[in-house]
């Protein structure tokens, strides 16, 4: 078992398709039996076909056992609506319930005229200005995305569960115009595809490469939530490299109470300064909408794969050569329980019982962080991994190996 494969955290039966570890495919969602559930942001339908509104149903029941983080996490809902599954939910309120409104005489002392806005004490519509030219809508099949423009030469990052499967699709733009957009490509392992549309001097939007975002920080969300192209939600970031189940491995992401529904998927998560730091790609929730949990892939990671996607290089993924067992003490951090021959693991020395809690000065809480963090690196990187061996603290330098084909 390698550095991705937790044994101490089994993933739930699920009554949908498990997602695919092939990186070169796209996730699908998946709904655990008798407990949460998480899934790509689904496409959303078109807005002028609104279906009758749907009979109501229960939340999820959850299980009586305990539920560990690792599973938790595992239990995230992808962001992709599709217009056969998608019902609006319209409330009125009888006119005998709201009460009457109270107005002012005109020219009357109580009637005041609205305030203006001033730059810089609405840092969410200042934000919003920024980014909303940047922002578009993906038209992939029966399905709607989002997506961003990054480079005014008509490159658009996006998630990869959106285009999967197409080789085109219609892009929309902020301000109604729609083209055809080819599908560059995408990797399943960090949910990151490109999008090519003709033009130039598009409004590319400026990317948060150097600034690593901070826990409490706002964050907005912008996209096409339900179809409806041009939302705006904001909140703040909960967590930074927070870690989630991808296939056999892990990755980290950016956690959001942003609110983001399915449509939002492939969007961006800019700060206050409408600066894209992530591609909003999945949420936790018991209902299948925003329980105040979303997930964000951060903007560096994101780039970097595009830019090997537009050069046509293979995305590769950085391997440790380590399987991990459970840690019987309580105490966190990740337990090495057996280490691969030839690799970088191996080459530098580490040995079972080892207890990584550190990884580059970052803590380790557990296996599926430090399967996560090895995911942010690529093959050649080398990390100062601090392991507890004989009960001391050890350093050890150790160069990241590729990850091999057959663990998918």
């Amino acid at each position: 078992m390698t550095n991705e494969e937790m044994t101490q955290h089994p993933a739930p039966p699920t009554t949908e398709q498990s997602p695919a570890s092939d990186e070169n495919t796209t996730l699908h969602g998946s709904v655990a039996t008798e407990a949460p559930f998480t899934q790509k942001i689904p496409d959303t339908p078109q807005p002028a076909q609104v279906p009758p509104p749907a009979e109501p149903t229960q939340p999820a029941k959850t299980g009586s056992a305990r539920t560990s983080p690792w599973l938790i996490a595992f239990l995230a809902v992808l962001l992709v609506v599709g217009s056969s599954a998608a019902t609006y939910l319209i409330t009125t309120i009888d006119n005998d319930e709201v009460p009457a409104a109270q107005t002012a005489e005109p020219g009357s002392d109580e009637q005041q005229a609205p305030a203006e806005l001033v730059s810089g004490e609405e840092p969410v519509a200042d934000a919003a200005a920024v980014i909303l030219p940047s922002v578009v809508q993906i038209q992939a099949g029966q399905g709607v995305g989002s997506g961003v423009i990054y480079d005014s030469n008509g490159l658009i990052l996006t998630a990869a569960h959106v285009v999967e499967g197409a080789d085109t699709v219609t892009v929309r733009f902020a301000d109604g115009e729609q083209v055809e957009g080819t599908v560059l490509g995408g990797t399943a392992g960090a949910d990151v595809a490109v999008i090519q549309v003709e033009g130039t001097d598009l409004p590319a939007a400026e990317l948060a490469l150097d600034d690593a975002p901070q826990v409490g920080q706002m964050a907005i969300a912008v996209g096409s939530p339900w179809g409806l192209q041009g939302t705006v939600t904001s909140g703040i970031i909960s967590a930074v490299d927070q870690a989630i189940p991808q296939g056999a491995s892990a990755r980290a992401v950016l956690q959001t109470d942003a609110a983001i529904n399915p449509g939002n998927s492939g969007g961006p998560l800019v700060d206050r300064q409408g600066r894209v730091i992530g591609i909003n790609v999945s949420i936790f929730s018991l209902s299948g909408a925003n329980d105040g949990v979303g997930f964000a892939v951060p903007i560096d990671i994101a780039h970097g794969i595009a830019e090997s996607l537009v050069a046509g290089e293979e995305i590769q993924t950085a391997y440790l050569g380590v399987s991990l067992g459970v840690v019987e003490s309580g105490q966190g951090g990740a337990l090495i329980d057996d280490v691969t021959p030839g690799t970088g693991a191996d080459e530098a020395g580490l040995e079972v019982g080892d207890l990584v809690i550190s990884i580059d000065g970052a803590p380790v809480q557990d296996g599926g962080d430090l399967a996560a963090q090895v995911q942010t690196h690529q093959p050649g990187d080398t990390v100062d991994l601090v392991v507890v061996r004989d009960g001391n603290e050890v350093t050890v330098p150790v160069t990241m190996s590729e990850r091999p084909a057959d663990l998918g």
